[in-house]
C-alpha cells in the first residue's frame, strides 16, 4: 500500500510541478511582493529604523521577510486545491486506481518546492542588497529545516480553505492574515519599542521565536530557547492544520 501511494503521489507531483513551470509567472508573483516589501524597508524606512542590535538592516529583517514569502506562496496552493476541486479532477481520480491521499499529498509537495525556489530568489535578492552571514553549514541547515517545517504548517493550512472554500477569492484571501502577522512580532522592529498590550502579543505570537531563531543562526549567535520554541510552534501548528485537512478532505471525498 505504502509502495502504491509514494508511486502515485511521485506521478501526480510531476503533474502538477509540470503546470507550474508552463506558468513560471506563479512563482516570480510569489517573490515579487516579497522583494519589493524589502526593498522599502531597507531604502525607505531602514535608516529610521534603529535595531539596536548594531547589524545592518537587510540582515535583521531578512528572517520576516521569508517568512511573509511563505505566507504569500501558500495561497496559490489554496487556488491550485479550490481549482481541481471545482474541475472534478479529485472526483476522477477517485474512480482510478489510486491512493485516495495521493493527489492531496502532491499538491502538499508542490507547494514545498514552488516556496522553497521563491525563498532562494529572495536570499539573493538580499545577497545583491548586502546581506551577509558567516553562519555554518549546520546553521545553514538549520535555517532551512525550519522554514521546510514552517512552510508545510502552512502549507496544511492552505488545504483547509482550498478543499472547503466557495469562492476563487475565499480560497486565496485567508493568506492575508499570515503575510500581516511578521508585522506584529519581532520581524521589523524589536520588541521592546512597541507599546505593552501589542508587545505582550508579539512576545508569545509564533513568527517573533521564528525569527528570532533564524537571525541568531545567521548572525553565529546563541539560539537559546527560541529554536525549541519556533520548533514547537511549526511542528503543533503542523500536527494540528495536518488532522483538520485530512478530516475536510474525508469529507469533501467521501
Amino acid at each position: 500500500m505504502s509502495k502504491h501511494f509514494f508511486g502515485d503521489t511521485t506521478v501526480l507531483l510531476g503533474r502538477s510541478l509540470r503546470h507550474i513551470t508552463r506558468s513560471p509567472d506563479t512563482i516570480i508573483t510569489t517573490a515579487i511582493m516579497p522583494i519589493a516589501m524589502m526593498l522599502m524597508f531597507v531604502y525607505v524606512f531602514g535608516g529610521a529604523i534603529s535595531t539596536g542590535s548594531g547589524t545592518s538592516y537587510v540582515n535583521y529583517m531578512l528572517p520576516g521577510i521569508l517568512l511573509i514569502t511563505v505566507a504569500s506562496g501558500i495561497a496559490y496552493t489554496a487556488y491550485r486545491l479550490f481549482m481541481d476541486m471545482q474541475g472534478g479532477i479529485f472526483e476522477r481520480f477517485q474512480s482510478m486506481p489510486t491512493a485516495r491521499s495521493s493527489v492531496l499529498w502532491a499538491h502538499v509537495l508542490t507547494s514545498l518546492v514552488a516556496n522553497l525556489v521563491s525563498l532562494v530568489v529572495v536570499m539573493l535578492v538580499a545577497l545583491l542588497m548586502g546581506f551577509r552571514s558567516g553562519a555554518g553549514v549546520l546553521a545553514w541547515l538549520s535555517v532551512a529545516g525550519i522554514l521546510v517545517l514552517f512552510t508545510l504548517a502552512l502549507t496544511w493550512i492552505a488545504v483547509i480553505p482550498g478543499l472547503s472554500a466557495k469562492t476563487m477569492e475565499g480560497a486565496s484571501a485567508f493568506s492575508y492574515p499570515l503575510i500581516f502577522l511578521p508585522f506584529l512580532s519581532s520581524a521589523f522592529v524589536p520588541t521592546d519599542t512597541m507599546p505593552t498590550p501589542l508587545r505582550v502579543f508579539a512576545d508569545n505570537q509564533p513568527v517573533t521565536s521564528i525569527v528570532n531563531a533564524i537571525r541568531a543562526l545567521f548572525a553565529e549567535q546563541p539560539v537559546g530557547n527560541d529554536i525549541w520554541v519556533a520548533l514547537g510552534w511549526c511542528v503543533g501548528i503542523l500536527v494540528v492544520a495536518y488532522a483538520f485537512a485530512m478530516n475536510t478532505y474525508r469529507r469533501k471525498i467521501s
